[in-house]
């Protein structure tokens, strides 16, 4: 650990296999980064810390020569950085091995196509399974640009001001469960209802009711606990799943940009059913099928649609 100006610092290298699409999954956060606690500069991933050890500063950024990423935190979190490195994996989706998701997925000669066109494309993760649920109940029947916009909104209502060292543009830690069931949203953005869903979410993770952050989450069990809240759908769940638990076979398959990508493409898939029925094919792989479709759309509008 190393001293800067007053602050103890700490860095990590995380190796991965490479192709790693570092500038999409990068642009995937950006369209989606929770205002006021992440952002992306200069092919840099940032977000302020609040752990046990202390709060801090990460910064992430792709050795430009090796296979690996370069992670450092600034503050007194940096004495927690060798515990962070399963999270930070999880986050950049750095355990995946692009050649099973190749080989996965060529027997489909569309998605050949595209995993050709993106081939280090990966599932980018999420820091916390609350703080994701949170932006996803959000993200329910808005634009991408919106969710993201009322995010900010809640963070700067509920969250904690962050402490030095931090980084223009992010000066919050984002809220603790407690804290966004006991707000004042009135105004926020959101229909009452996906209000109450919210909040009524929050309050059950803060009672320990859900457990949305295992280290070995039981996605089967936890799927069942979600979809048994009000205001939580399929869709929230296997978006869920396939960022925060790591489901490589979650498919968030009733998101209309998926439902119009695969049906524009494949004209015979035109319902729901006979998507779902196709998409068993492509198990147990669907999570990136996702990826590919939303990565295909968001390079043809240069603009972030879906999840």
């Amino acid at each position: 650990m190393k001293i800067i100006a007053g602050q103890p610092t700490d860095e990590l290298e995380l190796p991965f296999t490479p192709p790693l699409d570092w500038a999409r999954m990068l642009r995937f956060f950006t369209g989606r980064a929770t205002g006021g606690v992440e952002t992306v500069q200069g092919e840099v991933y940032y977000r302020t810390l609040r752990l046990a050890s202390g709060d801090g500063l990460l910064s992430v950024r792709r050795d430009p020569a090796r296979d690996c990423l370069i992670v450092r935190v600034d503050g007194e979190a940096s004495r927690a950085l060798a515990e962070l490195q399963p999270r930070l994996a999880r986050l950049f989706d750095l355990h995946t091995q692009p050649q099973a998701v190749r080989q996965g997925l060529a027997q489909d000669p569309w998605l050949a196509g595209l995993v050709d066109a993106a081939p280090g494309l990966r599932v980018p993760g999420a820091w916390s399974g609350f703080e994701l649920v949170v932006r996803t109940i959000i993200g329910q029947q808005v634009s991408v640009k919106a969710a993201t916009t009322i995010t900010g909104r809640l963070v700067e209502r509920t969250g904690i001001p962050a402490n030095a060292p931090a980084h223009l543009g992010i000066p919050w830690y984002f809220p603790t469960p407690q804290a966004v069931a006991e707000a004042n949203l009135d105004r926020i953005g959101m229909p009452t209802r996906r209000v109450a869903a919210l909040q009524n979410f929050a309050r059950v993770v803060a009672q320990g009711e859900l457990l949305i952050d295992s280290e070995q989450p039981d996605t089967q069990t936890l799927r069942r606990q979600l979809l048994g809240l009000p205001g939580i759908g399929p869709w929230t769940v296997e978006y869920v799943a396939m960022r925060a638990w790591r489901d490589t076979d979650a498919w968030p398959g009733t998101d209309l940009v998926l439902m119009q990508a695969i049906s524009r493409r494949l004209p015979a898939l035109a319902s729901k059913g006979s998507q779902a029925r196709h998409a068993e094919s492509w198990r147990p792989w669907r999570a990136y099928v996702a990826m590919h479709l939303w990565n295909e759309i968001a390079d043809q509008l240069g603009a972030a649609r879906g999840g």
